[in-house]
């Protein structure tokens, strides 16, 4: 099934925008420089024309090339609100997560991560493991792929739940000093910032001296514009 769509991309590549990828994603993998709206394009029609047991099949066969274009492709295979039934869905975009290892797949992958965790939020029992992988790309995803919670303006009690659940898991996060987990920390309630701006500033007011000041000052980067 792989080789007609692996295909399908490697028509779009182009040669003098690889290495720049390469060199900026710092990553050892193929690049072949296909610009992310071609994905975008290329993924929603094979979305329209695939099953779903079609769509997690080639997900997983992109996925096991390596390269850095595929790996998007199959996030964005599985990027979609109204998936059913997606339970082998949601186990593969789980199984992907030991082969993290740049921010901007893993963000692709989370991205799908959040649909499948809205449409089922019980599935945050399976994501709290993830809070204490000692893979650093596991234990940021936790955050990534719960960016949703931060974002309802009307959020209902269960939800409400879920977020303070959710600034918990970010909490235990705050003695880490690796870069990537403190801007997901940040990112996270910056997020937050912008429809629960009291709960932003308790968090920031418990934690915030012993977040990185980078963080600690993205996290607040909106609070502060509320008060002007």
């Amino acid at each position: 099934m792989l080789a007609a769509y692996l295909e399908e991309i490697k028509s779009h590549a182009d040669p003098n925008r690889a290495p720049g990828m390469a060199s900026y994603h710092k990553i050892d993998r193929e690049y072949l420089g296909v610009a992310n709206p071609i994905l975008n394009d290329l993924t929603k029609v094979w979305r329209q024309d695939l099953t779903i047991a079609e769509r997690v099949l080639l997900a997983s066969e992109l996925w096991q090339t390596n390269i850095y274009e595929a790996r998007l492709a199959a996030s964005k295979l599985l990027s979609q609100a109204r998936i059913r039934p997606d339970d082998d869905v949601w186990e593969l975009l789980q199984s992907w997560l030991p082969d993290f290892d740049s921010w901007a797949i893993a963000d692709h992958a989370c991205m799908a991560a959040q649909k499948r965790l809205t449409a089922n939020p019980d599935r945050l029992d399976q994501v709290e493991e993830w809070t204490a992988s000692d893979h650093m790309w596991t234990r940021r995803a936790a955050l990534v792929a719960t960016l949703p919670w931060t974002k309802q303006n009307h959020p209902k009690p269960d939800d409400l739940m879920r977020r303070d659940r959710i600034l918990e898991w970010a909490a235990v996060y705050v003695p880490d000093r690796d870069w990537f987990i403190q801007k997901a920390i940040a990112w996270w309630l910056r997020e937050l910032s912008k429809h629960d701006a009291d709960r932003t500033r308790a968090f920031l007011a418990e934690h915030g001296d012993d977040m990185k000041p980078f963080a600690r000052k993205e996290a607040g980067r909106f609070l502060k514009a509320q008060l002007e």
